[in-house]
């Protein structure tokens, strides 16, 4: 993409931070924040990127006002988690941002939204979810997050008809990659650093995902906008393998010699693997091997970790 006008929310973290830098080389961007975090203003202005404070709790809209309303492209990716478990709070103040954001928008050509693949109703590990899959919002890990999620996607597809603005909603898998903390298999590695427990599922089953590499996200997100329509367009958005998480542990084991610490549990940090065949015809095929991404991620965040035969990489990489 070249000569857009693309503004961003949540351009700190792990997935919209890449791609806010990615396409500050050929367009405009803007980011959006609170921006708590000492020098991460400086970091963006450094690479071309334009900050604005918002803060999506602010519900009278007014820390929106001053900005420019001619973005061509928007990702919304900001979130208020729901840590504190607030149910109410996380449905208001994430429905009413995302609305507030998509009027304030409304011209632009195409409106990304980051959803989660947390919504979805738990079925058996090794199911492979789809977009018609049913959803119930249940996530004992963080009881509100999905609530809310499910909550602003219902916003998002009233307003992305009201105004004629074309939407995706894409419910996101695990990111991870070099940039920000790294993702689940990063904080997973933080564990296994530590020699604290890891819980995984019991009688040698696994939790299974569909890791998806920055490099991967970055490259997609063009093509999300191009599938997106007034109507809205909800698509699953993961990688093409299927990961299983204990597998991914030992994995990362393999590559630092560090032996995790993996004990079977009744409760686990569930997480979901996607039938990507959706996701491909919109944006075509992933990339990056996973293994080859978790070696890569490593090598960025923790080299002093690394066995030295790992940092080469695989032949052909």
């Amino acid at each position: 993409m070249k000569g857009k006008k693309i503004l961003i929310t949540g351009g700190t973290g792990q997935v919209a931070r890449p791609v806010a830098e990615a396409l500050a080389a050929d367009n405009e961007v803007w980011c959006l924040g609170r921006f708590g975090t000492p020098g991460v203003e400086r970091e963006l202005a450094g690479r071309g990127i334009t900050t604005w404070r918002w803060d999506m709790d602010d519900l009278s809209g007014d820390s929106l006002k001053g900005l420019p309303e001619d973005f061509t492209h928007v990702v919304h990716s900001a979130v208020r988690r729901g840590e504190d478990g607030d149910f109410n709070a996380a449905i208001e103040v994430n429905s009413v941002a995302a609305g507030r954001l998509m009027t304030h928008c409304r011209t632009a050509e195409s409106f990304l939204y980051v959803s989660t693949g947390a919504v979805y109703k738990r079925q058996t590990l090794e199911h492979k979810y789809t977009e018609s899959d049913p959803v119930d919002g249940v996530a004992d890990w963080l009881p509100a997050y999905p609530v809310g999620k499910i909550a602003t996607e219902g916003a998002v597809r009233a307003f992305a008809r009201i105004h004629g603005l074309p939407t995706t909603i894409a419910r996101l898998n695990i990111a991870y990659g070099p940039g920000s903390y790294g993702g689940v298999p990063m904080l997973y590695f933080k564990r296994m650093l530590a020699g604290e427990a890891i819980p995984v599922p019991t009688g040698g089953r696994q939790n299974w995902s569909s890791l998806l590499h920055t490099s991967d996200l970055v490259a997609q997100v063009p093509k999300l906008w191009d599938a997106a329509t007034p109507g809205t367009t909800l698509v699953n958005w993961g990688g093409d393998e299927s990961v299983g998480m204990t597998d991914c542990v030992r994995h990362m084991a393999e590559l630092t010699g560090i032996t995790p610490n993996l004990v079977e549990s009744e409760v686990t940090r569930e997480t979901y693997q996607f039938d990507p065949t959706l996701r491909r015809e919109l944006t075509g095929p992933c990339e990056v091997d996973w293994r080859d991404g978790i070696r890569r991620t490593l090598q960025a965040l923790h080299p002093e970790h690394l066995k030295q035969a790992a940092t080469a990489g695989p032949a052909g990489h």
